[in-house]
Formats: structure tokens, sequence, C-alpha cells
């Protein structure tokens, strides 16, 4: 695996005047960028989304993980909410997010509709903006932190099933490749422990970590990575030939609550995922696996300001977008 120097890749892209790399779209968004079109819509998304909320905690999970697909793949820009046509095979209908459960889309569709529904704010706010909010507020429902949302996203122009292959991380990645993909959007190893504590609050279906727990190796049929009680869990919950509709909880403690327990289970050999657990075991994440299990607002702080960098990959701003008047349909 090659390793670049960032000194030398930031030099490239000024020199070229392009670049992959989303940092440069940080001084675009801005906190109250509605302030004279739509003063109070964050208290309309907030709202609403606490509606959605009260409706089903799946609410939580769904529109955290919808706003990862989305930003991972061309940018924050609403583009994985775009539906198929007959001549176009849109983001949410590759394999990767066929798993997106339906109640984020429908978080974002209710806030638009509220926010639409205020004549001085109709049209006037991006579909990427309220799915940006949403995700904050899912959060803070569920016992997060609460923190300012850079806004001023332009939904974007195109949205392709062909897009998504190779932008999201597997559940059987490594630290190199977990590290790697997400540095391909600036953000850093660190941004991604800590993100990943998103699961705390997200759920899987079997056929996602079947392996982990009957098919691992030869030499051993489970993961040794596992809690040996925690797997003897997984295998109950999901047998053999079970239902492939059948989720758990990706929490087995607190599975409603966004806390710090998705580390303090990370070192008790309870990481769902082989993606998961290998930041405890590898050596060089560990370090922060237990500092943030011990410390919870330590924890709140670095997840805080790593969903503020995600806020910012690829962000789309003058011809390069628009604002949808309807978010599953281009305008």
């Amino acid at each position: 695996m090659f390793r670049f120097n960032h000194l030398v890749v930031l030099s490239l892209c000024i020199i070229i005047s392009s670049c992959l790399f989303p940092y440069p779209t940080a001084a675009k968004l801005q906190r109250n960028y509605y302030a004279n079109t739509c003063p109070d819509v964050e208290n309309i998304v907030k709202e609403a989304v606490r509606k959605k909320f009260q409706q089903t905690f799946v609410t939580v999970p769904a529109t955290i993980r919808l706003f990862f697909h989305d930003c991972f793949v061309q940018g924050c820009d609403a583009s994985v909410i775009i539906a198929s046509t007959a001549n176009n095979k849109a983001e949410k209908d590759h394999s990767d997010n066929l798993s997106l459960a339906g109640d984020g889309f429908d978080t974002v569709i209710k806030a638009k509709a509220a926010v639409d529904a205020v004549p001085r704010c109709k049209n006037k706010v991006s579909c990427a903006d309220i799915l940006a909010m949403a995700t904050r507020d899912v959060i803070q429902l569920s016992g997060g932190p609460s923190y300012a949302v850079e806004l001023g996203r332009l939904d974007g122009l195109s949205s392709t099933a062909a897009s998504v292959n190779g932008k999201l991380p597997s559940p059987t990645f490594n630290l190199d490749q977990l590290t790697s993909m997400f540095n391909a959007n600036g953000l850093s190893q660190k941004d991604m422990i800590a993100l990943s504590a998103a699961h705390t609050v997200g759920f899987s279906h079997c056929s996602r970590f079947a392996n982990r727990i009957y098919n691992f190796s030869t030499k051993n049929p489970v993961d040794p990575a596992l809690n040996m009680a925690y797997a003897a869990q997984l295998q109950s919950a999901c047998p053999k030939n079970v239902d492939p509709r059948i989720a758990i909880n990706m929490d087995p403690n607190t599975a409603q609550s966004f806390d710090n327990m998705y580390f303090k289970n990370l070192v008790q050999g309870m990481g769902l995922f082989s993606s998961d657990q290998v930041l405890f075991t590898d050596a060089r994440s560990r370090p922060f696996v237990n500092r943030w299990a011990r410390n919870s607002t330590a924890f709140q702080q670095v997840f805080v300001n790593a969903m503020t960098r995600l806020g910012r990959v690829g962000v789309k701003k003058g011809a390069n977008g628009n604002i949808r008047r309807d978010c599953a349909t281009f305008n």
C-alpha cells in the first residue's frame, strides 16, 4: 500500500487546482446560513424529526447511516435519496445501500415537507442540509451530544449506482483499509474510530456477520476475537438459515442510547463486525478505544469534531448543485 506525504498531496492539488480530497469545501459552509431566508429552519427540522423519532427508534440509526452513506459517495449532497428511474439506477439501489432503512429517507422527506410548508422557506433549504440537521437531531434525541451544524450545501445533480462501487467500508475491513477509505474523504484515523461509534445505536442483518460465528476459518469456526458468551448470543439470535429479514442490535447493552458503550463493548470482545473489533485488536487504534471507553465526555467532543468534518465532504456549490423541490427526484 502506497503512503503519500500529505504536504506533497496538497501541493499537487494546488498546482492542478483540483483535488479529490474535500478540504477546500470547509470554508463554504457556515452556521446560521439560512438566517435571512428561513431563520427558523433548525427548529422546524428538529420538530419534524422529534415526531418521527416518537413513532420509531429506528429513525435514529437509519438517519445517521443515510448521512454517512450519502457523504461517502459523491459528497454530502443528498444524492443517496434520489429514486431510480427507467433510465437510471440510482445510488440507493446499489447492493451496498439496499439495507438502508426506509425510516431514514422518510425522516428527511417529512422534514423537507415541514420546511416547505412555511411560505418564506419553500424551496429555499436543500435536502442535503436537512439531512445534516436531522442527523444531528437524532443523535441528540437518543442521548448523544448536540452541536452546531454548518450549512450551505446544495443538492447534487447526479445519482448512479455505479458511483457507489468501492466507496463504502465493508464489515470485514482491517484497520489499514478503514483508515485509507476515510483518508480519501479527508478524515483521519481518529475521526474514523470516533465515527464508528455510531454503531452504538445501529442494527445489522445476520448475514453481515454470519461468517464470524459459523465459518470464520477451518481451525476456528467462531472468530477467536469474539467474546465467547457474546458469540453464543449471536448464534441464538441468528441460527443458520435464519430469515434474511432478521436484524439485531449492534450494541447488546444500551441499544437505544447514543453513548460510549460501543467502546466498552470492544474492550470486552463484543464488536459485532470484524471492522468494529479490529479497532481494539489492532494496537495502533486500541489507545483511542480504551480512552473513550473510560471517558464519555472526551468521546463526545471528538465525535462532534469528526461529524463536522464528515459534513464537509464533497459539498456542492454554485452550478454543481441546486435546491431540489422533491428530495427523491431531480428538478
